[in-house]
Formats: structure tokens, sequence, C-alpha cells
């Protein structure tokens, strides 16, 4: 009998191209039988926690290096380019990596890449665009360009990475061949390594100064939950409608509609603790920028069809920013959200 974490027959259904990109690999990528893992194993749910962390640290550290005085391109552009590109690497690689370990292909494609990229800091950027949230000097139609500029930037920038990284695995296959499938004992040790990197955030949040919280740490707390909540709601809703990634979609919109909620607390008139604005910014980058992805996105739009994938762009687009409207446009209007701002950060 095969361990309970493995699938012995699971047979693909005719939507297997975008509702399980997420998934381990499975008899549908020409993996033998004794090497599917269930989508729900823990060793695959484990291994989401330290790609979700490497993947949050990457994100933040990009945007950090990329924001200066004078900046010609908007620094979220770097991660969502680098995610998208790996993530279409990943994908095309997706019957080797499974013949080598199963969940590596979930924790650097779901795990890695989706916390790399972030749906939501994008359309909150496209948002502020509109508002001209920074209140820069321009009048007419500048608004509007900006954000629209934003937009198309984004997707083509995602769009291509991903294809590019997908060009470049089918060269690089040629050349590479993984080696054998790790021992039991490794298999073992992997799982445990990756519970315990989440464990070290706990200690890493508390031990290290207050200062890198609101930077780093807290959003290391809320990256693993945030990349797990994504993944459970892919492999749960994905499924349940041809042609449109249901449970990427939910993903997508719940996380927007809460880092506007957590934006909007920030900026609330009452004194907070520095405590809680770290954690709130931990929350906005963490849970919600790993609960949100682009790089899973672009792959689904790639592999639609071109109507239902211009469907599934518009309405996941314009969606999300009917939420940003409804939750965080009230609030600017009425207390100029940016310029009133009770959590700040030296």
């Amino acid at each position: 009998m095969p361990p309970p974490h493995i699938v012995p027959n699971h047979q693909p259904s005719p939507d297997d191209d975008v509702a399980s990109i997420d998934e381990p690999p499975s008899v549908h990528e020409g993996i033998p039988t004794s090497k599917i893992y269930h989508p729900l194993a823990f060793p695959v749910l484990a291994s989401l926690a330290p790609a979700s962390i490497f993947g949050v640290l990457l994100r933040l550290g990009l945007q950090a290096l990329a924001t200066y005085d004078g900046q010609c391109i908007f620094s979220l552009a770097y991660a969502q380019a680098l995610g998208c590109f790996i993530m279409g690497f990943c994908l095309q690689l997706k019957g080797p990596i499974g013949n080598y370990y199963g969940p590596l292909y979930t924790a650097v494609g779901t795990g890695f890449c989706g916390s790399l990229t972030t749906f939501s800091g994008w359309e909150l950027d496209v948002f502020n665009c509109w508002l001209n949230a920074d209140r820069n000097s321009r009048a007419g139609l500048r608004d509007f360009m900006d954000g629209l500029g934003k937009t198309v930037f984004t997707l083509t920038l995602a769009l291509g990475s991903f294809t590019f990284g997908s060009k470049l695995a089918t060269v690089a296959l040629r050349h590479f061949r993984f080696p054998r499938t790790p021992s039991r004992t490794t298999r073992y040790f992997m799982t445990a390594i990756s519970v315990l990197i989440w464990a070290a955030t706990f200690p890493t949040y508390f031990r290290l100064p207050p200062s890198y919280r609101h930077q780093a740490t807290a959003a290391l707390l809320f990256a693993y939950p945030g990349t797990l909540t994504r993944y459970l709601l892919s492999i749960r809703l994905n499924p349940a409608l041809k042609s449109f990634p249901l449970g990427t979609f939910a993903a997508n919109m719940l996380g927007t509609a809460l880092l506007a909620t957590f934006h909007v607390l920030q900026n609330l008139g009452a004194p907070r603790s520095s405590n809680a604005c770290a954690l709130l910014q931990g929350l906005a980058d963490g849970y919600c920028g790993c609960l949100t992805t682009v790089s899973t996105f672009a792959a689904e739009v790639a592999n639609l069809r071109f109507s239902k994938s211009v469907r599934y762009v518009l309405v996941s687009w314009g969606v999300g920013q009917l939420i940003l409207l409804v939750i965080l446009g009230p609030s600017f209007w009425a207390g100029n959200v940016s310029e009133q701002r009770t959590c700040i950060f030296p």
C-alpha cells in the first residue's frame, strides 16, 4: 500500500492545464504513481512555509532597493517581473521537478513566486495613480494616464517575463538533468526544516530590534498563512469553473479587500502603538502580499484561450479596483488618508 500522502490513481480533467497550476505534479505530467503527492499532503503544505518567507523577503528587498528619488520605474515592477519569470521557468519543468520531488514544484511556483509577486499591491498602486495620492502637480488626464500606464506595463511585463521564463526552460532542459529523488531521510529532514523556518519567524519578530518589525519581521509572521490560504482556495475552487480560475480570483479579491482595510486602519485618527502599526504593516506586506499573486495569475492568463483570458484579466482587474473604490475611496476623500497617517515609521 502506498504511503498516505500518495495519490494512487489521479485522472486529469480537461481543466488541468489551468486548474492544476498550483498542484504538485501528477500523472498528467508523466510522473510515476510512487512519486505523486496529494495536494494536501503535509510535505507539500510544509514546503510552502520557507518558500513564502524567502519570497516576501526578496519582494521587500527589491522594493527597498528600487525606491529612490527620481526613479523611472515603479519599485514593485522588479518583483513582479522576476516572480513571473521564475514561474514560467518552473511551470515548464513541472514534469522533471515532479520526478525529482513533487513538493519542490509547489514550493517554488506557489510559495516563492506567489509571494514574490502581489496582485493586491499592483491594484493599490494603480488606484493611487487614479487618485494622485502623492499629491503630484499634474492636471487633465494625467492621473488617468498614470493609472493606465501602470496597468498595461505590469500586465505586459508579467506576461512577457512568464513567456521568457518558459522559453528559457525549454533550452535549459536540453542541458540539465535533475539528480536522483532524495532519500526518505532527506525528505523528512526537508519537511522538518520547513516547519522550523516558519517557527523561527516568531523569535525573529520579538528578538530583533523593533525598527525591523514594520520593515520585514512582521511580514514574515504572516507570509506563510497568506500563501497557505491562497493555496487552499486554489485547490478547492479552481476546478469548480471551466476556464475561470475561481480560487486564484477569490484569493486576489480577498487580499485586495484586506489590504484596503488595513490601509484605512493605518490612517485612523486615533494614536496607535508602534507594535500595532508594525502588525498592520506586516499583515499588508505579508498576509495580503502572499495571499495575492501576479505570477499564478499570469500563468493562468497564458494558458487560457484568448477571449477567456481577456475576460479573466478584465474581471480580476476591474473588481479589484471597485473593491478599493468602495473601501479606500471614502476614507481618502473624507480625510486625505495619505496626509493623516497615524502609523508613521522612521
